[in-house]
């Protein structure tokens, strides 16, 4: 067979098949189906319509509401308080009920309408004073922050979150948030030689605060500092405010408390320099108890490690308190809150005992406050 006379086969095999292809198309039998509307012709009556198929999913007109159902307004103020409750030790106090939980904002008793406890991650920013002021190259500060800095980073689990932000005239952020530790380490290998004399520390805390205002979960500032600030734009009660409205707690490891005990018993402290450093200690206290964390100022490094078991299970274990505060005005104004442990049967102050029946002093753990939100003008 020739080449022309194949290549005529193919092409009528090939138009065979799509002729067969395009009658399946065509449904059952090979034949079209009918139109959907053919038109009349002039003359010819109309056909009946067929009546509509009747449905159960019909339209219906939604039923009232019934009276007493809550109803939820977008512009209600929620308030979450996270509470530790620690022992004197530092050891967290589980197995607390929500009813003995009491919270007042100023003054006024609110109803707790959410309550939870567990362990979460930790988001925590070291916020580390590196100052030619104190961190002089292998000075006995310079190798306490060190030691403080690693310690509180080796006491970290995966799933923690950490940055390092190190301050002297400003903050510098050596590592963003990342639960990968060897991002950590490699930015405290710049922690070798202090650039600048001064010491920002409101400036510093204040651009990290805010910065992890709007952080969700577990989040805590670990400031590692003497206290002292010399140049920060903000004075102490701007700061003081601004840290109140971020809502960060800090945890504040106060430097040089054995030096400066050792200086001032032989006469190397004047008056001025002595209460410089007991001022510096209040304000990092101040900070630390308004915003719901705690301050440390260990003399021996054999404290650094108590110090990181108390951060931690202030941080990774606590109860969560949620209310609508019965005060919902959006006037921008300060609230005050105070987080009390009752018995609900007489109001009197909770009594928790151990497992010898012997009373435990406890103290509670939670933020000074917040700041109503303002009008949307």
């Amino acid at each position: 067979m020739g080449v022309n006379k194949r290549i005529a086969l193919l092409a009528a095999i090939g138009l065979l098949a799509v002729l067969e292809f395009a009658a399946a198309q065509q449904g059952p039998g090979g034949r079209t189906s009918e139109p959907v509307a053919r038109p009349r012709t002039k003359g010819q009556p109309a056909e009946a319509e067929a009546p509509p198929i009747p449905s159960r999913y019909g339209r219906r007109e939604q039923p009232p509401l019934p009276e007493g159902l809550p109803t939820f307004r977008a512009d209600v103020t929620t308030v979450t308080v996270d509470v530790a409750v620690l022992d004197n030790r530092g050891n967290f106090i589980p197995g607390i009920p929500g009813g003995n939980f009491l919270i007042l904002e100023d003054k006024v008793p609110q109803k707790i309408t959410g309550f939870s406890m567990g362990e979460a991650p930790m988001t925590v920013c070291m916020v580390i004073e590196w100052s030619g002021l104190w961190q002089s190259y292998w000075s006995e500060t310079w190798y306490q922050t060190l030691t403080a800095a690693y310690g509180f980073l080796e006491t970290l689990k995966p799933e923690d979150y950490v940055a390092i932000v190190a301050y002297d005239l400003r903050p510098e952020i050596l590592s963003d948030f990342s639960t990968d530790k060897r991002k950590a380490y490699e930015a405290m290998q710049r922690l070798r030689i202090a650039a600048y004399s001064e010491s920002n520390l409101y400036d510093a805390l204040v651009d990290t605060a805010e910065r992890m205002a709007d952080i969700e979960g577990r989040k805590a500032i670990v400031l590692i500092s003497s206290g002292v600030d010399t140049f920060s734009k903000l004075n102490f009660g701007e700061a003081r405010r601004r840290l109140q409205m971020a809502g960060v707690p800090i945890y504040a490891i106060g430097l040089m408390q054995a030096l400066r005990e050792w200086a001032d018993a032989r006469g190397y402290l004047d008056s001025i320099s002595r209460l410089d450093f007991l001022q510096a200690d209040n304000q990092m206290r101040t900070f630390a108890t308004e915003t719901g964390g705690m301050a440390f100022f260990p003399r021996f490094y054999g404290e650094f490690p108590a110090i990181f078991a108390s951060i931690s299970q202030a941080l990774r274990n606590q109860y969560s308190l949620t209310y609508q505060p019965t005060n919902q005005a959006k006037d921008g104004k300060f609230r005050k809150i105070e987080v009390a442990l009752v018995d609900p049967k007489t109001g009197q102050k909770l009594r928790i005992v151990d497992h010898k029946g012997k009373p435990i002093k406890y103290r509670i753990l939670a933020k000074a406050g917040y700041t109503a939100p303002r009008e949307v003008e």
